[in-house]
């Protein structure tokens, strides 16, 4: 059985709901290791002390925060939930938005949210109310020794937890200090217009096993390949992407052959295109 991440309560006005919380993705990343160029063997990372020189093993490893230069206060495991009970065994809900409220940079993570054996029918009344009116509601959560701005939204089975990034957490565009302005050009009706077939051209029902990590397969398949063969593949010959254009593009002709493109790939296929 999977073991949760994290339990606690909903906090919904003097409604509890015990919940426990798990992981809603898998990660997919391909892992490498550092090896030595000369014979490629593993090199090991090294926990050394710095007064004594030594390897420290795992066990004698403790967090610290350093309140001055070269002073630190230790703090247990224990020590982080005794700072505040209520902050780290809580979704403490502070306030319900429209479901569409958030915006897309503010979302961070996903997690299920599932009721213990106890908290099963005040869960699904919370589920059941932010779903018919179709509401988010704003938490604050601590996990992992963090405090998180967070949103539960319903669907028709479970709560899912999205943790949330705080707004000073986020940059302006001004941060960025470019040096153009990337207000300068301004399209044309007529482009704008070509744009907005090219849109509804594209236009389709979300599918989202649809979509694969295809970087990642290739790249198992090259892995695959100079395993098997013990040599490095070679070259295609593409050139590494250029920051600008070396010629003038026609934003219009492009635009007309990409709404082409995308009505063609919408037609039907006929039987004899699919076989």
């Amino acid at each position: 059985m999977t073991r949760p991440l994290w339990k606690g309560t909903i906090s919904f006005g003097l409604v509890s709901i015990p919940v426990r919380v798990y992981s809603a993705t898998r990660s997919n990343d391909l892992r490498f290791r550092q090896l030595d160029r000369q014979d490629a063997s593993p090199i090991r990372e090294r926990r050394i002390s710095e007064s004594t020189g030594r390897e420290v093993p795992w066990d004698d490893i403790v967090k610290g925060y350093e309140y001055e230069k070269g002073s630190f206060v230790v703090l247990d495991p224990e020590d982080f939930t005794r700072a505040n009970v209520k902050a780290t065994e809580t979704i403490e809900i502070m306030q319900a938005v429209p479901r569409d409220a958030v915006a897309p940079e503010y979302f961070m993570t996903p997690y299920f949210v599932v009721p213990a054996k106890s908290g099963i029918k005040p869960y699904h009344l919370l589920r059941e109310a932010l779903l018919r009116t179709e509401r988010s509601a704003i938490a604050t959560v601590v996990m992992r020794g963090h405090q998180h701005l967070a949103a539960l939204l319903a669907n028709e089975h479970v709560l899912m937890l999205e943790l949330l990034r705080f707004s000073h957490e986020l940059k302006a565009v001004s941060d960025l200090e470019l040096d153009y302005d990337i207000s300068a050009a301004t399209p044309t009706p007529k482009e704008i217009e070509l744009a907005e077939l090219l849109v509804t051209a594209l236009d389709a029902p979300w599918q989202p096993e649809r979509y694969r990590d295809e970087y990642r397969d290739d790249l198992l398949a090259l892995i695959e390949q100079k395993a098997k063969r013990g040599a490095a593949p070679a070259r295609d010959g593409a050139s590494a992407p250029q920051d600008t254009p070396s010629e003038v593009i026609d934003i219009m002709e492009l635009l007309k052959k990409s709404v082409g493109q995308a009505r063609e790939r919408k037609r039907p296929r006929t039987r004899r295109a699919a076989s």
